[in-house]
């Protein structure tokens, strides 16, 4: 009877351990398998975490070879080649300007070249040198150097109504609302005051570029001729309803409402175009929602 106990106990131990070992080997499996997730650029190392001690991050050999020279081995702005431009490029470690671009309009600055968003083309596109994954990865990369740390923005891909047109000047809300945070009323200033938001005058946009990107930037230099000959910039027109809809802007911000509850993101567009279609079925589901006004005479009269 105690030999067979005595075996019972064995084969108890030994089966014991053969699962501790298998939950070892599966513990194992899954790290290794999320260590491999957080290194894709889409993964974790994708939204700025630096990878794990000891193992260089996948963007930082490109970022040494072609953007070093320019933004600095720390992305400080300090390269060797950075002090002969007229423009000095921007400091990747200021997540204040950073944090508040898009990795798609990162990576359309690496591939195209930063005169591809309206910004001095003093940095050549990398499109043709670099593979699709290279340049993921070391926007990447870049990301791991701001701080405060970039936080990745939640939401739904964006939806045009049709594509956004091709303005005057590539002006850049992505640059202008995103990266440095510029209140829409403060370029649509009518629209806390009137019917409609209007836009900022040719007077408004030089009472910084005077002074910013003056010289080196041909979109600018767009802004400087138009000033000087007095002559207003001819945006083409985005958003229009019908004129016998009367939608006035002060209304809807009294109340709160968002600019982007209508015109989606546009701190994420380098190109504005309408998102929200804008039609009579829509906006009543809006005021339904928000329990606002739903006479006929609110919108028509």
């Amino acid at each position: 009877m105690g030999r067979v106990t005595g075996r019972s106990a064995q084969r108890r131990a030994v089966a014991r351990r053969s699962a501790l070992a298998v939950v070892g080997l599966a513990v194992s499996v899954g790290l290794l398998a999320l260590g491999a997730w957080a290194l894709r650029p889409g993964g974790v190392a994708g939204q700025g975490v630096r990878p794990p001690e000891g193992r260089p991050h996948p963007g930082k050999g490109v970022y040494d070879r072609d953007c070093a020279v320019c933004h600095g081995p720390g992305g400080q702005a300090d390269g060797p080649a950075a002090a002969g431009l007229p423009i000095k490029p921007p400091p990747l470690t200021d997540g204040r300007l950073l944090n508040g671009l898009t990795d798609d309009f990162l990576y359309q600055v690496v591939r195209d070249g930063a005169g591809s968003v309206g910004l001095a083309p003093q940095m050549p596109g990398f499109g043709r040198q670099l593979t699709e994954k290279e340049i993921q990865d070391v926007v990447a990369y870049v990301r791991t150097l701001a701080q405060p740390p970039y936080r990745p923005r939640s939401g739904a891909p964006v939806t045009y109504q049709a594509p956004p047109p091709v303005q005057p000047i590539e002006f850049s809300h992505a640059v202008h609302a995103g990266s440095y945070a510029i209140d829409c009323q403060y370029c649509h200033a009518d629209a806390r005051r009137g019917v409609y938001a209007g836009l900022p005058s040719v007077q408004r946009c030089m009472g910084c570029h005077k002074l910013v990107a003056a010289q080196g930037n041909p979109e600018v230099q767009k802004l400087t001729e138009a000033w000087n000959t007095k002559q207003p910039i001819p945006w083409v027109r985005i958003h229009k309803v019908p004129g016998f809809v009367e939608f006035p802007h002060k209304r809807h911000i009294e109340v709160g409402l968002a600019c982007q509850t209508c015109h989606g993101p546009v701190e994420t567009m380098q190109r504005v175009a309408q998102v929200a279609p804008l039609t009579m079925g829509w906006c009543i589901s809006c005021h339904a929602e928000r329990k606002g006004p739903l006479e006929c005479v609110t919108c028509h009269h």
